[in-house]
């Protein structure tokens, strides 16, 4: 069993800017797909953006392009999720995901951290 953890999240004025880490518990990210997955209140998760294992063809979500920023560090065995120009609309729990799957759905991904709750003041 994958065991996931987020950090990073908080309290950031619209326009700020956050960095999220993910990093498994007792076991590799090697070979596993990462996803950045959130969800608002009140509203069903969405897919943000996935990497690779090999930190190659990131994908992104409409929404996050431009602004948001997925990366890996296989050596310290994290995933990051840098964002930038943050927006009220951009509060939300954040998660990250892990999959042996290339996908960019939400159900394809089984392992799932707690989330760590951002917030974006207007």
């Amino acid at each position: 069993q994958v065991q996931l953890a987020e950090s990073g999240g908080g309290l950031v004025q619209a326009g700020g800017s956050l960095k999220l880490s993910c990093a498994p518990s007792g076991h590799s990210f090697d070979y596993f797909n990462v996803a950045w997955i959130r969800q608002a209140p009140g509203k069903e998760r969405e897919f943000l953006t996935r990497i690779e294992w090999s930190g190659a063809s990131p994908y992104y979500a409409d929404s996050v392009k431009g602004s948001f920023t997925i990366s890996r560090d296989n050596i310290k065995n994290t995933v990051y999720l840098q964002m930038n120009s943050l927006k009220p609309e951009d509060t939300a729990v954040y998660y990250c995901a892990a999959s042996g799957l290339v996908s960019s759905r939400v159900r394809d991904n089984p392992y799932w951290g707690q989330g760590t709750q951002v917030t974006v003041s207007s």
